[in-house]
């Protein structure tokens, strides 16, 4: 099993790299509006509040299976995040 300290990593990393890319997109775009890469930023800052506060859980019945439903949480919300990017 994953430890939760490289959860919490791939988390901080993951949603980092999305905020990362608005502020790219932002510089690569000077005459676009920011409401969308905004609005895409508190997103990514809101899902990564919920997942830290679930990782933080600590009576779960297994906690295995509890760690592999937030990755896969993490990776849906990602490239939820991702095509909202590439829609801009």
């Amino acid at each position: 099993m994953a430890s939760i300290k490289n959860l919490k990593k791939d988390i901080n990393y993951v949603l980092g790299d999305i905020i990362e890319e608005c502020y790219a997109w932002e510089l690569l775009n000077p005459k676009a509006t920011t409401k969308g890469t905004e609005a895409i930023i508190d997103e990514a800052i809101v899902t990564f509040d919920a997942l830290i506060e679930k990782v933080h859980i600590k009576n779960v019945e297994s906690k295995k299976a509890h760690f592999k439903s937030l990755n896969l949480e993490l990776e849906k919300n990602a490239n939820k995040l991702l095509e909202k990017i590439n829609k801009l």
